[in-house]
């Protein structure tokens, strides 16, 4: 080896960096293997299932909701073809010239533009609505979702949905897409009992979604009869479900499709006929007074007939209502807040969601209580002054301050009338609705009637005939109204009973409220001799193939089920009468025993309202139709103009709300009234029973009792129509 060659590289590697080299390879390895066992072996089920999720695709079919009838087959409610105008992105041609192509000649047969607006402004938009052009409407949809249908314009008329299918083969992925909508012949005849609908709301969303319903497709009841039988009107969606590529697009069926099942058919009580009737009545008399006085004074009513001896509503008008055929896709904002905001409440069935002063036509409450409690007999003689001075305590040791109380006839017509009706017995005082007589039975009046009925024992009377809680109809949104007691004022007003609160009581005035449903229950229970039936909108609950199922209702939650759910739940389908009490029989009236200051206590014990009362209370209405000072004589009593025998009670109401405050309008002597009447025929067999109610309209036998007389007239002439198209005699 030479001295100036230099030594061999030492090529040799490490051990270290071997094993080190070594080690990380086999634990790649090992890490590689762990994780395919683990996605293989350990969690081989649920990447599985992410892999069958990747491509299979589950969606419902919508089940036709059920149709809603009124008593006699008319339909109030079904579901009509709507066509939309659809495209489907991943359909379209090829070529950008001929897409062009498609949308101009699309444009010039539904009127949507080619281009309007951007796909943002798109997005911010709900389906149907106007503003996006055809190009951005696509655009969306196929950023989306290219394999599913955008749609381009819905509820398009059925020619221009004929030439759009005629058109199709010329026009690559354009389609018409044909859904359910829902439909109201009647619309704002019947629209307060049927109701509408509207997309499911959010805080309800997982209710409807477990039960196989679309969020954001499916539609619910939003008020009437299609949110009371929202569950049986439904059904019951079918399910499909399919495999999907990864565009979208359907490939096949993975499990056998099911069928929806359609939902039940809904058969009211309301006779559309009558129904039109009493609404060309109300609005009729409404007009004419309105034209009467040169301004609008009577802004909104109501009128409800019943049959008293089964419960069944007949025909139930509240007025102004809506149109509900223009919820029928959407609910516009702009009509809904209109609605909203008008102070006659148009949304509200105001038959049983609004509470009033109901006046006079309370009175039958405090006959009812001061003849059963002895307060009086039929032979007692009551003085009937037009004007009672009467003393306003507030406890038996308050000295007191006097106050006049005037009878309605005491200044009538700029016409002063000191010496009012004079002497009346009890059945007199019914036919005259002599305030003067029912604040002396209600509140006592010195040596004559040392001690009234008082409020106390008022109160059990009230709520017998069907005052101070819901009627438990099958509708949404009953209000309970009110009949005050001492401890409700202590509460609520911060101060003691009078003597005062009970004169003004007795007259359905001061701090008692009702709706006007509670005004016809009072009425239809005396009618039907005590026995106070279950206020119904159900006739039956029909299925697909035309079979009565029956159903019950649960008032305290409002559903409908198979079976009952709580003690007080009632059949309503098929049809069967339901009596809540009878006041002769069930003993519902607490028992008092009162003082000679008027100061009542319980005994502990319970009674029931005489049969030879209510026939009395029954004697008396009759009067008010048959004496010719009666509330009713001039209204009922024509034997050519109206045969049928009738008997009723007329009521005018004073009140202070919020509109008569804006009009300044709630100060003593100035106080607006409402008008009142209910009544039922034929007297002796009674077979329809009918309230009606006028806002701002002055007295009851005026305005409110020919309403009541026109509903009762067209009920025996429909009657006639029918016996004589069946054949009867």
């Amino acid at each position: 080896m030479s001295a100036n060659s230099s030594p061999a590289p030492d090529t040799r590697i490490a051990l270290w960096r071997t094993y080190f080299f070594a080690g990380v390879i086999l634990l790649v390895f090992g890490l590689m293997t762990a994780r395919l066992v683990q996605y293989q072996i350990i969690e081989h089920d649920t990447w599985t299932n992410r892999a069958v999720d990747n491509y299979t695709v589950s969606s419902t079919v919508p089940a036709p909701r059920g149709i809603i009838y009124d008593r006699n087959g008319i339909v109030l409610a079904r579901n009509v073809a709507s066509y939309n105008v659809v495209i489907v992105p991943a359909q379209l041609p090829d070529d950008d010239a001929d897409i062009q192509r498609v949308y101009r000649e699309l444009s010039a047969v539904i009127g949507v533009p080619v281009n309007s607006g951007t796909v943002e402004d798109a997005k911010l938009l709900a389906e149907c609505t106007d503003g996006p052009g055809i190009a951005q409407l696509v655009e969306l949809g196929d950023s989306l979702k290219p394999y599913s249908p955008a749609k381009i314009k819905c509820n398009v008329d059925e020619e221009v949905a004929r030439m759009v299918r005629e058109k199709s083969v010329d026009w690559p992925g354009v389609s018409v897409q044909i859904e359910a909508v829902r439909d109201y012949p009647t619309g704002v005849l019947t629209a307060n009992v049927v109701g509408f609908l509207g997309p499911i709301p959010e805080a309800a969303a997982d209710y409807y979604q477990g039960l196989g319903f679309e969020v954001g497709r499916d539609k619910v009841g939003y008020a009437g009869a299609e949110l009371a039988f929202d569950d049986a009107l439904l059904g019951k969606n079918g399910t499909r479900v399919v495999e999907v590529d990864v565009a979208g697009q359907e490939l096949r069926n993975l499990e056998s499709p099911t069928a929806p099942v359609p939902g039940n058919n809904l058969v009211l009580t309301i006779d559309t006929r009558l129904q039109e009737a009493a609404q060309a009545a109300l609005v009729g008399r409404i007009n004419f007074w309105n034209t009467w006085f040169n301004e609008i004074r009577i802004s909104s009513g109501v009128v409800i007939a019943m049959n008293p001896k089964t419960g069944e509503i007949l025909a139930m008008v509240s007025y102004p209502s809506y149109e509900n055929n223009r919820f029928a896709r959407i609910i516009p904002a702009y009509y809904y807040n209109q609605l909203e905001q008008d102070p006659r409440h148009p949304l509200l069935n105001n038959a049983i969601s609004s509470e009033y002063p109901p006046g006079s036509v309370f009175k039958l409450s405090t006959a009812t209580g001061a003849l059963n409690e002895g307060v009086v007999d039929l032979h007692t003689i009551v003085e009937t002054p037009g004007k009672l001075t009467l003393t306003w305590k507030f406890s038996p040791n308050d000295p007191g301050r006097e106050q006049d109380f005037v009878d309605w006839i005491y200044e009538r017509n700029g016409v002063i009338n000191p010496g009012g009706f004079g002497r009346l017995d009890f059945l007199h005082c019914i036919a005259y609705s002599s305030n003067v007589c029912f604040y002396k039975l209600g509140g006592g009046y010195k040596t004559e009637i040392p001690i009234g009925l008082g409020i106390d024992r008022l109160y059990q009377y009230a709520r017998a005939l069907g005052y101070d809680e819901p009627t438990g109809i099958e509708l949404p949104g009953e209000q309970d109204g009110l009949i005050p007691t001492k401890q409700w004022k202590r509460i609520n007003q911060g101060e003691n009973w009078s003597t005062g609160d009970t004169y003004i009581a007795s007259v359905g005035q001061g701090y008692v409220l009702s709706t006007p449903l509670q005004v016809l229950m009072s009425a239809a229970t005396i009618a039907n001799d005590g026995k106070q039936m279950k206020p119904t909108v159900v006739r039956e609950i029909v299925d697909g193939r035309g079979q009565v199922v029956t159903k019950w209702f649960n008032p305290d939650d409002g559903t409908v089920t198979d079976e009952p759910t709580a003690e007080n739940s009632f059949q309503i389908s098929p049809f069967t009468p339901h009596q809540r009490w009878d006041i002769t029989v069930d003993p519902l009236i607490k028992d008092y025993v009162c003082d000679e200051d008027g100061y009542c206590e319980e005994t502990g014990k319970m009674k029931t309202v005489q049969p030879w009362v209510v026939e009395a209370v029954q004697n008396g209405m009759r009067l008010a139709v048959t004496d010719p000072t009666g509330t009713l004589h001039n209204v009922f009593y024509e034997p050519e103009e109206f045969p049928i025998p009738a008997a009723g009670k007329t009521g005018t109401a004073e009140y202070c709300d919020d509109v008569a405050r804006a009009n300044d309008r709630c100060r003593f002597g100035q106080w607006q009234t409402h008008a009142w009447s209910v009544a039922f025929a034929p007297f002796e067999d009674p077979e329809i029973a009918v309230v009606a109610f006028a806002y701002n309209a002055g007295e009851g036998g005026t305005v409110a009792a020919p309403i009541v007389a026109d509903v009762i007239r067209a009920y025996f002439e429909l009657k006639s129509i029918d016996i004589s198209l069946s054949g009867g005699g």
